[in-house]
């Protein structure tokens, strides 16, 4: 199973298990790869294991519902390439916003740490993402999503949500609307941090403003969802790029969420999207020493830990350390030394890949608690800092569009502020400060900036 990548909760200053059967007869889901295209032949082969729920024609692969027993027969089969149980994955309109984007916002301390923005001057690069989808994969948006970011900037046409998986859920199906009905508010905190948003009719920038985003809900009301769901979103955005339907625009995915293991068939995906020309980016997950979450460890996908300011709830200039999100400069250029690695981002074991890191602990956002109602909370997790890099990666192909994977990854490596292992005492919203510390597994190629990433795409 899948969740999102996000852990602390706080306010801002403004499954129940399934008893087992009988040995082996348990139901399980089972995403299946094939070697072959799944033809008639093919799928009755595998009907004779169980019942076949869906097919992906585009990566060879099928999700099958069967039992335990009958997996091991699955994985014999001549023309299966890998069999695995579904993997968890964890991560009504109102009124519009009266702008088309929010490039003229205030600035906050996230995206004054990516360099986008700096404190009284609004924006200081030249990009803002204007011509470029960015496809966020999550639990979809609020019925008041309306109400937080402008209705240019969110391609309804496109928009999609996928249910189901796990195989005792039944076949991953694609409700309508019901992308725009989330609980959750996961999905829109996420983008909040790549268009901006409107705080209660004051505009806050985002990483990339005037890109256009495209929800893909592939996450269930509570957060969680499975791989094989998630595989369908990515091959959705994969084919809508591939097949014209985007014009020529580039197209870049977000993935905030993750889970242990890497499945077969959302692999599989991952690489038919990149080979169609959409940028992966995804979380590194929140499991601090445990090690980091799937598909963000996978090498191909660009990975994101998260990192906070040492200013955090510190007073400031004005002696008040209730605003220090956004009332508090951060200093320019970036330094490492103003910043730590968040506790809880995942570090990197063996045989994983952490690409970069950017901000994700005390970032502020649409969240709501109350259906209806809008509110903002600050959020931690690296589900609040893949978006920025995603974001940057929308800036980096308004500049050249003609950017593939392994050159958007490449570039935001070698454009990274190597940050060394180190401690910081952190301020807390209440009580004594806390010391925290990080190694050299915890920051892949150190802090990742737009103005360094901008200067290094060709």
């Amino acid at each position: 199973m899948v969740k999102s990548a996000l852990s602390v909760l706080a306010l801002a200053s403004l499954l129940p298990a399934v008893a087992s059967a009988a040995s082996g007869s348990r139901q399980i889901g089972v995403n299946v790869l094939l070697n072959t295209e799944p033809t008639a032949a093919v799928l009755a082969k595998l009907g004779a294991h169980g019942t076949v729920r869906q097919v992906l024609a585009e990566i060879d692969a099928v999700t099958l519902k069967t039992t335990e027993a009958e997996l091991a027969k699955v994985r014999a089969l001549p023309f299966v390439v890998a069999a695995n149980p579904d993997a968890e994955r964890k991560g009504s309109p109102l009124d519009t916003v009266s702008a088309t984007n929010f490039a003229n916002g205030l600035s906050t301390w996230d995206q004054d740490a990516v360099d986008v923005t700096n404190l009284g001057q609004g924006r200081t690069i030249a990009y803002d993402g204007n011509g470029v989808y960015v496809a966020v994969l999550d639990t979809g948006l609020l019925d008041t999503w309306r109400q937080y970011f402008p209705q240019e900037r969110i391609a309804a046409q496109f928009a999609k949500a996928f249910n189901g998986g796990g195989g005792e859920n039944g076949n991953v199906s694609e409700p309508p609307n019901k992308w725009e009905h989330d609980q959750n508010s996961h999905g829109t905190h996420v983008t909040s941090s790549i268009l901006g948003y409107s705080l209660n009719g004051t505009p806050i920038n985002g990483t990339a403003p005037r890109a256009t985003v495209i929800p893909v809900k592939v996450l269930n009301q509570n957060g969680s969802g499975w791989s094989s769901v998630v595989a369908a979103g990515i091959v959705y955005v994969a084919d809508l790029k591939a097949s014209g339907a985007l014009g020529n625009a580039p197209v870049v995915v977000n993935m905030s969420l993750g889970g242990s293991v890497l499945d077969a068939v959302e692999k599989a995906a991952i690489d038919y999207a990149i080979a169609k020309g959409v940028i992966i980016v995804a979380s590194a997950g929140n499991e601090g020493e445990t090690g980091m979450g799937y598909p963000g460890a996978y090498a191909p996908v660009i990975s994101v830990a998260a990192t906070g300011w040492n200013g955090q709830w510190k007073p400031g200039a004005d002696g008040n350390p209730g605003n220090w999100w956004n009332a508090d400069d951060v200093p320019d250029p970036t330094s490492v030394s103003d910043f730590h690695i968040a506790d809880f981002s995942s570090r990197e074991l063996a045989g994983q890949d952490l690409d970069v890191a950017a901000p994700g602990s005390w970032v502020v956002g649409p969240y709501q608690t109350q259906s209806g109602k809008t509110s903002y909370f600050y959020l931690s997790g690296t589900s609040m800092a893949s978006p920025h890099v995603a974001g940057i990666a929308a800036l980096m192909l308004q500049k050249n569009a003609g950017l593939q994977q392994a050159d958007v990854e490449d570039i935001l490596e070698t454009a990274a502020l190597p940050m060394p292992a180190g401690c910081a005492l952190l301020s807390q919203p209440s009580g004594p400060a806390e010391q925290t510390c990080w190694g050299a597994d915890a920051t892949g190629e150190g802090i990742i900036t737009a103005a360094n990433a901008l200067t290094l795409t060709p």
